[in-house]
């Protein structure tokens, strides 16, 4: 099957590279998978979760390796898919497994506090919605990879 390279990037640092056979991500206008050959097309992300599916390869003795799924949380920013390629610019993006869930929790409460009991403008209301937004991303992959207990084991190039 064929593959289709990605490159996740946020402003500190490249998150993820490499070939994969499909991705799953969240757009404003919901969520798309994109497949080798894809039309291309330029979108907005959304604070959601990236689904990443590696082709399942198999080594000498014809045994699948384990790792065929990566999980990441992404708030913002935005995607350019090309036939062969996938670039995600991400506000923020990081790896299920360096999520502190508790952190996540704790920043979340934090936002909502803040939003409840400060009289706030428009400009504030938006950035303490967006940081409720991405904490609740964070919590979603977190708890999802927790819930599978496998270790997924992404490459950082």
């Amino acid at each position: 099957m064929k593959d289709l390279k990605l490159k996740i990037v946020t402003p500190e640092k490249i998150l993820f590279e490499e070939k994969v056979s499909q991705v799953s991500i969240s757009t404003v206008m919901g969520e798309i998978t994109i497949l080798p050959n894809h039309i291309p097309l330029v979108s907005q992300l959304a604070s959601g979760e990236i689904v990443v599916k590696h082709n399942k390869k198999e080594d000498a003795s014809s045994i699948a390796l384990a790792k065929d799924e990566d999980l990441m949380a992404i708030s913002g920013g935005f995607v350019e898919v090309l036939p062969d390629q996938v670039v995600i610019l991400a506000d923020t993006a990081e790896r299920a497994e360096d999520i502190d869930e508790e952190r996540a929790e704790v920043a979340r409460k934090k936002a909502e506090e803040v939003l409840k009991t400060k009289a706030s403008d428009a400009e504030a209301f938006a950035m303490f919605t967006a940081q409720i937004e991405k904490e609740m991303a964070r919590l979603k992959v977190a708890r999802k990879y927790k819930k599978r207990g496998v270790r997924t084991g992404i490459t950082n190039k």
